[in-house]
């Protein structure tokens, strides 16, 4: 499904959009950097309340479609600008990392 549909139908932002057609196949749910090297998959939105730097670089990595961080948490301006530089969508959610992970699932599993 591509990011612009998952974003309108899940009802979250856009902080960074970088490729806003990518093809979105999963979802990721973790705070661990370790975890999300070793199990995210190309496709995948993570979600994470992980704002740094570090962020990005995982993302690009696992090549992630890209991250949401839940409860309107934003990272800061150096880690926005990274990731327009990287390519890297960032996505802001007002919901818990429970409920997006809930909406997101119904979403591409109906």
């Amino acid at each position: 499904m591509e990011l612009r549909k998952v974003i309108a139908e899940i009802g979250i932002t856009t902080l960074v959009g970088a490729d806003l057609a990518r093809e979105v196949r999963g979802g990721y749910c973790s705070d661990l950097l370790s975890d999300v090297l070793a199990h995210a998959q190309a496709g995948d939105l993570w979600i994470t309340h992980q704002r740094h730097l570090n962020v990005i670089a995982v993302a690009k990595l696992r090549d992630v479609a890209g991250v949401v961080f839940p409860r309107g948490l934003r990272p800061s301006a150096d880690v926005a600008a990274r990731a327009q530089a990287e390519g890297v969508n960032l996505l802001i959610a007002e919901g818990t990392a429970f409920e997006v992970a809930g909406k997101l699932y119904r979403f591409l599993h109906p």
